[in-house]
């Protein structure tokens, strides 16, 4: 059975909530951000009170239409900052989304549990000695820094495997991995390093993986994250904003198609919709 910080995923559990607190003023989606003590004191309770199973503290935007780059040192400071006062106020396991060593050493190094890594140990060769040294729970995501081809679904499961093989030779149990298919970084064109080129419609990419997920999914829980994503933006026409009930229909219907855990802005929102979508699963 996978456990991420000790939680049970997948299988016969619930699905889990991942709720997102970003420490990033770049940040796409403006009301995530949470910048001081007392925002991210708040958010964390109110997040946890909603029905939250992990907190993912990001320090730095990694939206591919953005040009939002910074230094690690930067990264880790935003990152520590929140690490701190989460501990303060609550026991709930924390997440970092991180894909560069030195935030991913200094917050293991300060107790937090799981490494979500968007580029799945790609993008920071360094990486791969953190995670040997510290064994987190990891969520992996499909990444490729090269313009990939094919079939969407072989492709993103090839992309995926990549990465378990990465984490095994980092010596990380499979029971504490969850693999994320990257709904959003799959785009023909980006600002930024963290995400994969493709040249096919990644608007119809990403429906193509919400609607197939039992066939990613394999041996390991998924995680989806679509909560404001551009996608929806793409097809309602609507600002990041005004994206909660795209969302909301999103998670639900991942969550019908395999999904084990939901990384959402909007936790109490999700909650509701994942319960009734739970119970709708054959």
């Amino acid at each position: 059975m996978t456990r991420i910080a000790n939680v049970g995923v997948g299988g016969k559990n619930p699905v889990r909530i991942m709720g997102i607190l970003n420490t990033s003023p770049e940040s796409f989606y403006k009301k995530s951000i949470n910048t001081t003590k007392i925002q991210i004191k708040n958010s964390v309770k109110e997040m946890e009170n909603d029905g939250a199973d992990f907190i993912d503290v990001g320090g730095m935007s990694t939206a591919p239409y953005l040009s939002t780059l910074i230094s690690e040192e930067t990264e880790s400071k935003r990152i520590l900052e929140a690490v701190k006062i989460i501990q303060d106020v609550s026991n709930i396991p924390i997440s970092v989304d991180t894909c560069r060593a030195k935030p991913a050493r200094d917050a293991l190094e300060y107790g937090v549990e799981i490494i979500n890594d968007i580029s799945g140990l790609k993008y920071d060769q360094e990486m791969k000695d953190v995670i040997s040294n510290f064994s987190p729970s990891l969520i992996l995501c499909a990444f490729d820094s090269k313009t990939v081809t094919g079939d969407t679904i072989s492709v993103t499961k090839k992309l995926l495997k990549e990465s378990l093989r990465i984490a095994k030779k980092s010596h990380v149990s499979s029971e504490k991995i969850v693999l994320d298919p990257s709904i959003g970084f799959f785009r023909k064109e980006g600002k930024g390093p963290f995400f994969t080129k493709i040249k096919s419609n990644w608007i119809k990419r990403d429906l193509t993986v919400i609607q197939n997920l039992n066939a990613i999914k394999e041996n390991h829980p998924i995680l989806i994250s679509v909560s404001n994503k551009s996608f929806l933006g793409e097809i309602l026409k609507k600002d990041p904003s005004d994206r909660l009930f795209g969302s909301i229909a999103a998670e639900a219907i991942s969550v019908i198609n395999g999904a084990d855990i939901i990384r959402t802005h909007n936790i109490k929102a999700t909650k509701d919709a994942i319960t009734i979508a739970s119970n709708l699963k054959k």
